[in-house]
């Protein structure tokens, strides 16, 4: 396995220098790339390839350029990609066994070894080349910001996004662009089934639980089943089972595997999987674990994957790097890396799937975050004051002269010292900038702000 992210990456630095009917220079080569990889992880990877003669370099120092061999370039130019995704042998082994008809697959139920077998920090889906790649990807430059500031710089995209992305994955039909005006304005797309619109606005909701509570929730049954209740909202047909662990048999469509049945041994393993997750480290092989074990005990009625998508980015959020939103992950192959786990115990194809959405999450947050700046240190200090602040005024209908004595007062009560005047002088900078498009971030409704905003102007 670990020969898997190594040429997964080379194979995308050859294609780079590909496109250079000449040489290329590293400068160049990284910027042809499609996402973002460390200098010193390119340098590395350049020097491997030049090793294996699948690069050759021409002339030294500063100027160094690299150009493909003949074969290398014919084979590089001809290579298909599925998806956008480069698989292992062992995932595409996995792909042609879920890819047979049911009637030819053998019916499996729940292997409890399965989940037994795995020892946090012993046991590894992800390799430790793998993990490090991804954390080359997902870091952000000062580790001292606390826990989520990173998803809250990218939280009016990451809303749309992820909302948008996972809904997709489980075959709902709205568009993006329907989808951010569902989000943002509350309009409900034409011809559309309401249970589509009810599951986009469940996402969001359970997003900004996430986002809220970044440095409070974790692997734990308060949060788990929290994140079920607010995903499955209005979308059961038992409403008492939302936030509950399930305590009847449940099928699945188009598989052959048959979920664990019994109460009691359901929430067993259901506490085994939340402490084991607890346990591991790493903030990737965490990620990752969920996303296996939580659809493969399906511990909930329904919604279950989508609960899984959303808990893999807890411990993301937590170690304040890029957030996963699945963007242009396709649906089928999602689905084929779920049907590996699930008749086969196998994670590989997953896996795959797995870091090629970290690294497409990873090139569209950065560049977002670049356009945003670095985030300024006193407005991250008195962030819940200034969320306190500008939600009080909106709530409180109030005009501009109410507000500014409003804020002066509450900024003589929060701050010390000069930190009064900035503190007034950002609050009213962030009232002046508040728009429909930025109300999520102060937990506003939108009639609440369309009834302030008339007031306001």
């Amino acid at each position: 396995m670990p020969k898997t992210i190594s040429e997964s990456l080379q194979l995308v630095i050859l294609q780079a220098v590909a496109r250079f009917p000449d040489s290329a220079s590293i400068d160049e080569i990284g910027v042809a790339l499609d996402h973002t990889v460390p200098r010193r992880t390119l340098q590395r990877r350049i020097a491997m390839l030049v090793c294996e003669n699948r690069l050759i370099p021409e002339s030294e120092g500063r100027g160094r350029r690299y150009r493909l061999p003949r074969p290398e370039r014919e084979a590089v130019t001809s290579t298909p990609v599925t998806g956008g995704i480069r698989y292992s042998p062992e995932a595409e082994a996995i792909r042609d066994r879920v890819a047979l008809p049911i009637s030819s697959r053998k019916p499996v139920g729940y292997d409890r070894a399965f989940l037994d077998r795995y020892r946090p920090n012993e046991s590894f889906y992800l390799t430790a080349e793998i993990r490090a790649y991804l954390a080359s990807l997902g870091a952000v430059p000062d580790v001292r910001l606390p826990p989520g500031t990173y998803v809250r710089q990218v939280l009016n995209r990451l809303l749309i996004d992820l909302s948008w992305n996972s809904s997709r994955l489980e075959g709902n039909t709205y568009s993006l662009l329907e989808t951010e005006r569902l989000l943002e304005f509350g309009e409900n797309a034409e011809g559309r089934n309401v249970r589509e619109a009810q599951m986009i606005l469940n996402h969001k909701a359970a997003i900004e639980l996430l986002v809220e509570a970044g440095s409070e929730i974790g692997f734990n049954r308060y949060t788990l089943c929290n994140l079920h209740a607010l995903l499955s909202e209005n979308l059961l047909s038992d409403p008492q089972a939302c936030g509950r662990v399930r305590s009847k048999g449940v099928g699945i469509t188009g598989t052959v595997f048959q979920p664990l049945y019994g109460p009691q041994v359901i929430d067993e393993c259901f506490e085994q999987v939340l402490h084991t997750a607890d346990a591991v480290e790493d903030v990737f092989e965490k990620a990752f674990f969920v996303m296996v074990h939580l659809p493969y005990l399906q511990p909930f009625e329904d919604v279950n994957k989508r609960v899984s998508r959303l808990a893999a980015n807890i411990p993301l959020i937590r170690a304040n790097v890029c957030p996963l939103s699945f963007v242009d992950v396709p649906e089928q192959d999602y689905t084929r890396g779920i049907l590996g786990v699930y008749e086969l115990t196998r994670v590989e194809f997953l896996r795959d799937v797995f870091v090629w959405a970290y690294e497409r999450s990873c090139a569209r947050y950065s560049a977002v975050r670049q356009s945003l700046g670095e985030p300024d240190p006193f407005r991250l200090r008195y962030r819940q004051e200034l969320a306190d602040m500008v939600s009080t005024v909106v709530r409180g209908r109030l005009d501009k002269k109410a507000a500014g004595s409003l804020i002066q007062r509450l900024a003589f009560e929060k701050a010390n010292g000069s930190d009064r005047s900035r503190l007034v002088e950002v609050a009213e900078t962030e009232l002046m900038a508040l728009h429909e498009g930025n109300i999520a971030r102060y937990r506003l409704r939108l009639s609440e702000y369309q009834v302030w905003h008339a007031t306001w102007h």
